[in-house]
């Protein structure tokens, strides 16, 4: 009987140790805190910038939040291509510490901005270490668990990104209700955003690199193969086929998180208050943030589903059920939401289609690839895609302004339909060893 064939027969966590554990809670952590800071920073760009640039107009403040948003995502893709390499060469785990160290540093030190040419440098620098932790952290749970459990481990890191956008919520919120100086709630929700270092002791204590690491390093010290190279993913025709494949799948989830999803909020707050009157303001953006929660609800649950159907009926299959999900439910989400209760239901249904997505990501990506690349593989699918999907929220600001927000997008949702076209391409991993 072969391994894939006894491995189908077990839970997902039979044979697992302490250790798996704490490797497990270690990842979910370090992913958890990025997205945290990630969306601590959405919650607080705007009254920062209104801090730093008094007497700016609203309108040109606008420019100043855009500068600052993109020097981060910049950050953020420059980040998780770098930190893939080093990923590579340096070891899992002092990676992961180094890019936590990172973005929870340079989080704190934006509250200590004083002007604006300051917040952008910092959030530029937060977003190398924000882009860089990923590829690490799958990595490390990709080469520590048995095939077994390696789908569900990897979906229940990814869920937790969405654990990490809802507290950052509860941290604004509550900052909101017990800071005296309203102008000053910024820096207070930036500082909260340090508390992550202290999980580089654990790291550093307690979690070792991965055997499989260890060995290829070892070869590389030799000269028998060389770690963490670019150049290999493209020299290599199996490795440049799997390149292609990741790039093309992660463009097309990026553009539907970033270019599609976020604008959720714009779209119930035109619904519930259409002509922006003041009065209204309050009790809207209570039932934005509770129908936003609901959507990060459905890609908790979303992320978890894709683990069980990539370890039951395999990965291709989990990321087909994904993008027609999305393709369906995203389209019919902007046509019929017209109240806060079908936006809670239809949100929750677009999260968790989303996530499924991104789930797919993690537990496949890191299968395309042997030791000596797979931090770099991932790194470098997941981080090109957002350099081609940084014009994806632009195009869909110019389709919202010309043919409004419902038809922005149904449109830019065709998307989907270029990840089905790659998926018959793509390599099925269920049941297969990593690559060495």
């Amino acid at each position: 009987m072969t391994d894939s064939s006894i491995g189908k027969a077990k839970r997902w966590n039979e044979g697992l140790t302490g250790y798996h554990y704490l490797v497990l809670a270690v990842a979910v952590m370090g992913w958890m805190f990025d997205t945290m800071d990630q969306w601590l920073f959405v919650f607080a760009k705007q009254p920062a910038m209104r801090t730093l640039l008094p007497g700016v107009p609203e309108n040109e403040l606008n420019w100043y939040i855009g500068v600052a948003t993109m020097c981060m995502m910049l950050g953020w893709a420059t980040g998780g291509l770098f930190f893939g390499m080093v990923g590579d060469k340096l070891g899992r785990t002092k990676t992961m510490a180094i890019t936590i160290l990172m973005y929870a540093g340079f989080t704190g030190l934006s509250g200590l901005s004083q002007n604006w040419i300051q917040f952008v440098i910092l959030r530029f620098l937060t977003g190398l270490g924000i882009g860089g932790e990923f590829a690490a952290g799958a990595a490390l749970v990709a080469e520590t668990f048995p095939d077994h459990a390696r789908p569900t481990a990897l979906a229940i890191v990814q869920s937790m990104s969405a654990i990490g956008n809802v507290l950052s919520g509860v941290i604004n919120l509550t900052l909101s209700s017990v800071v005296t100086s309203l102008d000053e709630v910024w820096r207070y929700v930036f500082f909260i955003g340090i508390i992550p270092a202290l999980l580089v002791f654990v790291i550093r204590l307690y979690v070792k690199e991965p055997e499989s690491w260890s060995t290829a390093r070892e070869k590389a010290n030799k000269g028998e193969e060389g770690l963490g190279s670019i150049n290999e993913l493209f020299s290599d025709p199996r490795w440049r086929k799997h390149t292609i494949i990741g790039v093309i799948l992660a463009t097309v989830g990026v553009i539907g998180f970033w270019g599609i999803s976020v604008w959720s909020a714009e779209l119930l707050r035109k619904i519930l208050n259409p002509e922006n009157l003041p009065e209204l303001k309050r009790a809207t953006e209570i039932k934005v943030s509770l129908a936003v929660m609901a959507q990060n609800f459905g890609c908790f649950l979303g992320a978890l589903a894709y683990g069980v159907i990539a370890k039951s009926v395999g990965r291709k299959i989990g990321f087909a059920l994904a993008l027609i999900g999305c393709l369906i439910v995203i389209p019919i989400t902007f046509l019929i939401t017209n109240s806060f209760p079908v936006a809670v239901i239809m949100f929750f249904s677009m999260g968790f289609m989303l996530l499924a997505i991104f789930s797919g990501y993690a537990v496949y990506f890191p299968e395309l690839y042997p030791t000596r690349l797979r931090a770099t593989g991932v790194g470098f699918c997941y981080n090109v895609a957002r350099y081609i999907s940084a014009f994806a929220p632009y195009i869909f600001g110019n389709l919202a302004t010309r043919f409004g927000l419902r038809h922005a997008g149904v449109m830019i949702s065709a998307v989907f339909v270029i990840g089905l076209a790659i998926l018959p391409f793509a390599p099925e991993t269920k049941g297969k060893p990593l690559p060495e």
